[in-house]
């Protein structure tokens, strides 16, 4: 039984090197005797093979280590500031696994027109976010699709791109530190997890403004978002052919709202420096853990920065 101590940071220095594959990872550790020991080994042959690295990958997604060790990071270099912007944003995961076969939910014809008279007719189910607000964030997130699937968004140019796998739904605070993580499938829109999102990072942090685009403008984001005390800076959606006067950014408003670009290039130093192109696990469990380790290592070298400069 190797220690899993070693196990955990030798991933996190794959995620650190951008490194693909488990495999170019054992060799750096063979071959860079300083990153070996960081690691924890003193020799070559104490380095773990490949099937030990996975059955260490596999416990570490079965348990949540990541979502753990990123609350105690939380806890102890943010938890006792005040966060000004909490920017929420999303990215997508491309997966190499096949999208999983959902079942037709064969739904009853409504029925035109005004009701006779004495006929009850059910009332219509609630929305997801409807049924948030009255739930715990715990709850929310257990019944989010979690499972691979086909994802659509639209970039800034207004281009589509298309991708096969999760999504990943990131607050982020100042100076681009995460403070939490969401996996969702990549079918599921933002504006559907927001509501959890801002609760539990409410339990974290303290922060005053919470910053988020235009798929997020709804009246049920808006609300919670009042009801945690935070001022909701959201991006005004033109879906309804137009956008009213009360919701347009004021001068401080917009000023604020320049800070969202935290999130942005969060999600791409994730992706171009810390291994989230490089998805080669199966299942939303290692997927998540994946994620997760490029998490802990954008946090790291975020909180270094003040010290570096």
């Amino acid at each position: 039984m190797h220690d899993r101590r070693s196990l955990a940071r030798a991933f996190v220095a794959k995620s650190a090197y951008d490194l693909p594959t488990t495999e170019c990872l054992i060799d750096l550790l063979r071959c860079n005797r300083a990153l070996r020991r960081l690691c924890g080994y003193e020799s070559v042959r104490s380095v773990p093979s490949a099937s030990t690295f996975s059955r260490a990958f596999a416990e570490f997604a079965s348990m949540d280590l990541g979502d753990r060790v990123l609350a105690a990071l939380v806890s102890a270099h943010v938890g006792e500031r005040i966060v000004s912007h909490v920017s929420r944003d999303s990215t997508a995961i491309v997966a190499r696994e096949r999208v999983e076969k959902k079942e037709k939910i064969v739904k009853e014809k409504k029925k035109r027109g005004r009701p006779k008279n004495g006929e009850v007719r059910p009332a219509p189910e609630p929305t997801r976010l409807q049924k948030q607000l009255k739930q715990s964030y715990r709850q929310a997130l257990s019944e989010l699709p979690k499972s691979c699937g086909w994802g659509a968004k639209k970039d800034t140019g207004g281009h589509m791109h298309c991708w096969k796998g999760y999504k990943a739904h990131i607050d982020y605070a100042d100076g681009a530190i995460p403070l939490q993580v969401v996996t969702t499938s990549a079918s599921v829109h933002d504006s559907q997890v927001a509501i959890p999102m801002a609760r539990r990072t409410a339990e974290r942090v303290t922060s005053l403004y919470d910053l988020m685009d235009s798929a997020y403008d709804t009246s049920q984001i808006r609300q919670v978002c009042e009801e945690l005390g935070h001022v909701a800076i959201i991006d005004p959606n033109g879906r309804r052919g137009g956008v009213a006067d009360e919701k347009l950014f004021d001068p401080a408003a917009k000023e604020r709202y320049k800070q969202r670009t935290t999130a942005e290039r969060g999600n791409s130093r994730l992706k171009d420096e810390f291994g989230l192109r490089h998805l080669r696990v199966r299942g939303h469990a290692k997927a998540h853990m994946h994620i997760m380790f490029g998490i802990l290592a954008l946090f790291a070298d975020q909180i270094m920065k003040p010290i570096r400069g």
